[in-house]
């Protein structure tokens, strides 16, 4: 019986160092994750998107609180007018697709979009990154409205599914900007 005890005591003990040591070293690494998927996968969707900016939206960005999640909000300034981005996932075939959806705040309608993370299948529904017809059709739709493939959006061939995630995507985005619009004005008072 007292050799169980030992062992108990040493199997705790053990475990709860290696816990520290495993919530330490996420705790000291998780900024540095977060720039390089900043700089890698979210950036360049954003600066896609936002080619002719006058200033720099991945460095110009502020946070707001949406239902206990916490979204990014990018900031470009583009022929006097101030534009945002943010991103939103729909199911795919694979997987979430992660979208960064740009938006003309002067006038609610999609200025741009980027596919930033998926699962797809590899000449298929992988288009929804590569493609740029694809994306480009989204420049000038509202927000406001549901997005959907069909109206106004053409399918990629052969990957409807994905196409859909890309619509959800984009849909969600209207809702969550219809919601936060009056915060993401005040927080954009800080840019002119």
């Amino acid at each position: 019986m007292g050799e169980m005890i030992k062992m108990v005591i040493v199997l705790t003990i053990l475990s709860s160092l290696s816990g520290g040591v495993l919530a330490y070293v996420k705790e000291s690494t998780q900024e540095r994750i977060e720039m390089q998927v900043l700089q890698l996968v979210k950036g360049p969707a954003i600066m896609s998107i936002f080619k002719d900016a006058t200033n720099d939206p991945v460095a110009d960005r502020f946070s707001i609180d949406d239902e206990g999640t916490n979204l990014d909000f990018f900031v470009a300034k583009i022929d006097g007018k101030q534009m945002i981005a943010f991103e939103t996932s729909g199911k795919g075939y694979g997987g979430d697709v992660g979208l960064v959806v740009g938006i003309d705040t002067s006038t609610d309608k999609i200025f741009g979009v980027g596919v930033t993370t998926h699962s797809e299948t590899a000449g298929l529904g992988s288009k929804a990154k590569d493609d740029p017809k694809f994306a480009a059709q989204f420049a000038g739709v509202d927000i406001k409205g549901p997005i959907q493939v069909g109206d106004p959006i053409n399918a990629l061939s052969g990957a409807t599914i994905t196409s859909d995630a890309v619509c959800s995507a984009a849909t969600d985005a209207g809702e969550i900007y219809a919601r936060l619009k009056p915060q993401i004005e005040k927080e954009l008072q800080a840019f002119k």
